[in-house]
């Protein structure tokens, strides 16, 4: 499979996100709780996601994962105690979109780190995810993953 790799300008987006330890296998959990939870919230406000929910990797330690998990949103919106109000920062950014199973994305990650050295970019060794479909009403070789690798 050959995954188009692609150079955008990512304006800045307002989002609603926790940022959290865990380890890849308590992963899933995590991120359903924390979508629930900000669900619930937006709900609560009137307000809803404006976009997929993400999750942007601060690391790539399976043990020890430093992941933010959030939505974005259409303005700036009041944090809680345990959701915080931030942005995701404009700038340049190297985007692919992966189809297939989530166990599998790896090889997204491969390709578009490939693509940035042959273009002579750099990462900010940030990466996110955006999930384009929803797994309860999605095939797994059809979910969709959008990953983003900021630039320096």
């Amino acid at each position: 499979m050959t995954l188009k790799c692609e150079l955008k300008e990512q304006p800045a987006q307002p989002i609603l996100s926790v940022r959290t330890m865990t380890s890849v296998h308590e992963l899933p959990q995590e991120l359903g709780r924390i979508y629930g939870a900000i669900a619930t919230y937006l709900a609560e406000i009137g307000e809803q996601p404006s976009g997929a929910p993400f999750a942007a990797y601060y690391n790539m330690d399976m043990d020890n994962l430093d992941v933010e998990i959030g939505f974005p949103v259409a303005r700036p919106l009041p944090a809680t105690e345990s959701i915080a109000a931030g942005q995701i920062p404009a700038r340049k950014v190297a985007t692919t979109v992966f189809t297939g199973p989530y166990l599998e994305v790896k090889s997204a990650y491969t390709a578009l780190a490939q693509w940035v050295q042959q273009q002579g970019l750099e990462p900010t060794g940030v990466a996110y995810e955006f999930y384009l479909n929803d797994p309860s009403e999605t095939p797994s070789e059809k979910l969709q993953t959008q990953v983003v690798f900021p630039l320096r």
